[in-house]
């Protein structure tokens, strides 16, 4: 990932503290095993604990013949370890995140596959792990069914898109063409991300909707974004997975293309409603660490 070529907030003063660390993830095809965090890769589960399964009387598949009464067993959407995103808080306690969804459409208000977080000690989930194959789903939407992709966590830093403060993007939208034209890169492609991440902003494409805290009221942390969309071009993309082929050195950072070689690796293949993403949310404050998403597309 190259560097970003302007100072934010020397250029856009009013975006002063808004700037955000952040874990991009850049989930590429592979094969991890349950000791590896991963994005649809195998979990470590414990021996003695069922697997997930769906019995929502909603879940359904668009299109499609009705469900049925059969529950639907839930498939892995992500694992990380706390040794692998050291950005990523976990509960006292715990030092693996795993997110399990069931691969249907709920009506839950947000029309999307319905999720579950597990916060776990490695040590003792190890201890006990279950070394077979969960039970695969018997009906699914292929929006939600994820490849088994391996991941890169690195830290970076970015600014708000969405999220930008109220009314500031409409005063500073000229500002945004100038700088457009002077430069040759756009504010949004360089200092702001809509990949799969940990932290940060959530990667929306529509208007932002996050959620309050039933317990506290308060409004929630953005805990992860698992995205149908990773960078391809550009600055956020990785500089080992340039195209050999162009001059890298007379190559600005925002105009550079992916190795083409690589380029069918990158993401989960989940087109969650076509370019959209699935937002979690957590709240620190609450016992138990309370969890809510969005999804938009």
């Amino acid at each position: 990932m190259a560097p970003i070529p302007f100072d934010v907030e020397a250029v856009f003063p009013e975006l002063a503290g808004t700037a955000r660390e952040v874990t991009l993830l850049y989930p590429r095809a592979g094969q991890p095993g349950p000791g590896d965090s991963s994005i649809g890769g195998p979990l470590l589960w414990p021996a003695g604990e069922p697997w997930p399964m769906c019995a929502e009387p909603d879940h359904y598949k668009p299109l499609d013949a009705p469900v049925g009464t059969e529950p639907v067993a839930m498939v892995a959407v992500a694992q990380l370890y706390a040794r692998d995103v050291p950005g990523l808080l976990f509960p006292a306690g715990t030092d693996l995140l795993q997110i399990l969804w069931c691969p249907l459409v709920h009506e839950d208000g947000q029309y999307a596959a319905g999720p579950r977080l597990h916060w776990r000690d490695t040590a003792r989930t190890a201890a006990a792990a279950d070394g077979g194959q969960p039970p695969s789903p018997h009906t699914a939407d292929e929006d939600f069914l994820p490849r088994p992709c391996t991941v890169s966590p690195t830290p970076a830093v970015e600014y708000p898109n969405h999220d930008m403060p109220e009314g500031l993007s409409a005063r500073i939208g000229e500002r945004f063409e100038e700088l457009r034209e002077e430069r040759g890169f756009d504010y949004f492609d360089v200092a702001t991300t809509q990949q799969s991440k940990v932290g940060g902003y959530p990667s929306w494409t529509q208007r932002p909707d996050w959620p309050d805290c039933e317990g506290c009221g308060a409004r929630m942390e953005h805990l992860l974004s698992v995205t149908a969309t990773e960078a391809g071009r550009g600055r956020w993309l990785p500089l080992d997975e340039r195209d050999p082929t162009r001059n890298q050195a007379a190559t600005p950072s925002w105009q550079a293309e992916a190795d083409p070689a690589v380029l069918g690796s990158f993401g989960h293949h989940m087109d969650l409603g076509g370019l959209g993403g699935m937002y979690f949310f957590v709240c620190r404050t609450c016992p138990g660490t309370p969890s809510a998403h969005r999804y938009d597309c």
